[in-house]
């Protein structure tokens, strides 16, 4: 993988054709979608939500300190903790993700799946909105479209449920959020990531130690809970660490269409274990799927535009 660079060069055609880099971005979702049936497991052998959470990113920290010295990037992720005003919008990033981890672990070891799978399937849609109402970037009748179905399956969700999808909403605000305050910080997703698991691992270290001088953790009791324990951390940084190396390399669009890979998988699980189902659920994810359908073709249709721009161009250069 070319020692997973992260050079801010433009990806060269051969480069976004690479099968390599789209099978980094599939085995990344592939992970995403797999994540729920680990903590799953984990909470089956005893572990509560917030001790998975502990370990996620206590044990995230020397995952992604791997990754940052295999890229040789010690020398940035040390210059961002010289930083304060970057440190500052990194911590905010550090919060964002917490919430989103702990109510994914929370949903997903409690029986609501499928609001995860919802949460990840409208978040596109959330980002297309706070692109537009925060960065002022045009959104067209297309994007307006699917934002707008999105917004009546929630709305159908809350009726079918009996109440709005907080867990659904939570996520993909708190993701969708993230990744606004990732968009204005000069931070590679390894070393960024880095930063936020290290001021994340103060507290998750002592609350760990505290579970475990009163007796209630389970790190240490018998090889498989503590390795799943520990496996929290590489399975949160590796999915990471192929998303940017393969997002420099392959089309946006091609990335567009792969990261629904995730909540599928999340739905099916949901499906599967049995969580309820009805008729009118299944109309608010209809609405929502064909949000995202309009969604994947304006990505698609944008990116052609740009491709045949590109090479109207180049024999004039």
């Amino acid at each position: 993988m070319r020692g997973l660079t992260t050079s801010n060069a433009a990806p060269s055609a051969t480069s976004a054709g690479d099968g390599r880099a789209t099978a980094a971005a599939i085995s990344c979702y592939l992970i995403w979608g797999l994540i729920p049936l680990v903590f799953q497991r984990l909470g089956h052998m005893g572990a509560g939500a917030w001790e998975i959470l502990a370990h996620r990113t206590l044990w995230g920290a020397p995952a992604a300190l791997v990754f940052v010295l295999w890229t040789r990037q010690g020398d940035a992720a040390l210059g961002l903790i010289r930083q304060p005003r970057t440190l500052g919008w990194l911590a905010l990033s550090a919060a964002l993700i917490a919430v989103n981890w702990s109510t994914f672990i929370l949903a997903v070891n409690s029986g609501h799946v499928l609001e995860t799978s919802l949460g990840y399937f409208i978040l596109p849609l959330i980002n297309m909105a706070a692109g537009a109402l925060i960065f002022g970037e045009r959104l067209d009748r297309r994007g307006a479209l699917a934002i707008g179905l999105a917004a009546a399956g929630v709305v159908l969700q809350a009726v079918a449920i009996g109440h709005l999808p907080l867990v659904a909403l939570i996520l993909a605000v708190s993701f969708g959020g993230y990744g606004v305050v990732r968009k204005r910080v000069a931070a590679d997703a390894q070393t960024g990531l880095l930063i936020e698991c290290l001021l994340l691992a103060i507290p998750s270290s002592l609350f760990v130690v505290w579970l475990q001088s009163h007796g209630s953790g389970h790190f240490g009791r018998g090889l498989p809970i503590s390795a799943g324990l520990v496996a929290c951390g590489p399975i949160t940084a590796v999915p990471l660490v192929l998303y940017a190396w393969s997002a420099r390399r392959i089309p946006l669009s091609a990335m567009g269409f792969l990261q629904f890979i995730t909540p599928t998988m999340t739905f099916v699980i949901g499906v599967l274990q049995g969580e309820v189902f009805s008729p009118l659920r299944g109309v608010s994810f209809a609405l929502i799927w064909t949000g995202v359908a309009v969604f994947a073709l304006g990505a698609w249709r944008r990116s052609r535009l740009v491709l045949q721009a590109a090479a109207e161009a180049a024999p004039a250069q």
